[in-house]
């Protein structure tokens, strides 16, 4: 309990004085995967809920949403070149868009094209990762960049086999970023001028698709993060290397971002892996690493796992699966949408599957219960960007198309 109080008053100032209906970094103010909002409809009407508007200026890509203060940003590909967009909340219009590299082609892939990283905002200030590595800091208000940085060129860093995916986490005065390579495979730099402060150089992993995220484990302050072979804790002041646990990686892709609860950490992977929850307890100078259970149902791909109590939901094996953390239990599975994304908000699940549908689920271990359903359109690749939920509005990105619908209170069916 206090590990989780000291973690939401740090988050906190952090992240600067937000509304508790923001949405300003990647899965959301704690990158947990889970919004403060409460009062929103909890059964969608047939079709789905209201479209509040609809643009198709956010480019090719599956970057998420960052969102704050009536600005919506995100990352696309803009006529063959990766752009950092910010748009209007009100009503999707494009307030400024940003090249880092505006002569260069965008990055390519047979799975997708454009930017897979979502930005993080930070006072007056957003940070963004670009598919072949492009880092970048401006202004908020204006898209002006105010310093630029690159993971291959600067890091001898190299793009992972479908792009850096990976989104900057802001500590402190610091942005973590991860280059991977032989130097590090994580890096801390200042924020405010992108210099160099520390490297991981004691584990050199290469990169793959995690997002790091900040966490206190054994009394530490740690960056945990997940590379190629091994989920990882770095000492968050220095980059030194704590920990690693190697069962729940595959050498493919590892992209679902670790749950921590106090200093117990659950992860996972698929392509045949699974996942499971280890505790990480400090003696002195060592650390320790345990492994508590292990099973192959929870094989998260790239959608994410959210905790709702003391229970875990994720897209795994056949569908959506609801697991007990501690015990490794599967009170149920559905094959909801099959395989996707989801976020949680006020008791709820919002679940984004790769082939076009939306679903509104209980998160409850009493049983699937589903409270809507209702289909986007497919654009020609899979629907992968994560949804977002902010300001009694649903989000969801796809491909070149932005949709927000208005999940508040007492509003008609669309």
């Amino acid at each position: 309990m206090l590990n989780r109080a000291l973690m939401i008053v740090m988050i906190a100032v952090l992240t600067g004085t937000l509304r508790a209906d923001d949405w300003p970094q990647w899965r959301g103010k704690q990158r947990d995967g889970i919004s403060a909002e409460k009062g929103l409809i909890k059964q969608w009407p047939e079709g789905g809920p209201k479209v509040a508007w609809e643009v198709e200026t956010v480019g090719i890509g599956y970057s998420s949403l960052a969102i704050a203060d009536g600005v919506i940003y995100t990352q696309g590909d803009l006529d063959g070149v990766e752009h950092v967009i910010a748009l209007n909340a009100k009503d999707g219009s494009v307030k400024w868009k940003t090249a880092p590299n505006p002569g260069d082609k965008g990055y390519r892939n047979g799975q997708g094209d454009g930017p897979r990283g979502t930005p993080v905002l930070d006072g007056d200030r957003v940070y963004t990762e670009g598919g072949k590595g492009d880092v970048m800091c401006l202004d908020a208000k204006t898209g002006r960049i105010i310093w630029q940085l690159s993971l291959t060129k600067d890091f001898g860093g190299r793009v992972p086999g479908w792009g850096y995916s990976e989104s900057p986490l802001v500590l402190d005065n610091r942005l973590i970023i991860t280059p991977g390579g032989k130097d590090g495979t994580v890096a801390a730099v200042n924020k405010m001028t992108g210099k160099l402060v520390w490297r991981s150089a004691n584990i050199d992993e290469s990169a793959h698709y995690c997002s790091p995220q900040v966490a206190i484990i054994g009394g530490v302050r740690q960056i945990i993060q997940s590379a190629r072979k091994n989920v990882f804790g770095l000492d968050a002041d220095t980059g030194k290397l704590l920990w690693t646990w190697s069962r729940a990686n595959n050498g493919t892709a590892n992209v679902a971002m670790p749950i921590v609860t106090g200093d117990y950490v659950y992860a996972s992977s698929a392509y045949g892996t699974g996942g499971g929850l280890i505790h990480v307890t400090r003696r002195g100078n060592d650390w320790n690493v345990d492994q508590v259970h292990f099973g192959k149902d929870m094989a998260n791909h790239h959608g994410g796992i959210v905790k709702v109590g003391d229970y875990l939901y994720g897209f795994g094996k056949r569908g959506l699966i609801c697991l007990n953390m501690m015990t490794g239990e599967m009170p149920w599975r559905d094959k909801s949408v099959v395989k996707g994304s989801l976020i949680a908000v006020d008791g709820m699940l919002y679940c984004l599957g790769e082939r076009y549908e939306m679903a509104l689920v209980e998160a409850t271990p009493e049983g699937y219960r589903e409270h809507g359903r209702f289909r986007i359109d497919d654009l020609g690749k899979p629907s992968w960007a994560h949804p977002v939920v902010a300001n009694g509005r649903l989000y969801i990105r796809n491909q070149q198309r932005l949709t927000a619908y208005d999940i508040s209170p007492n509003v008609a069916a669309r």
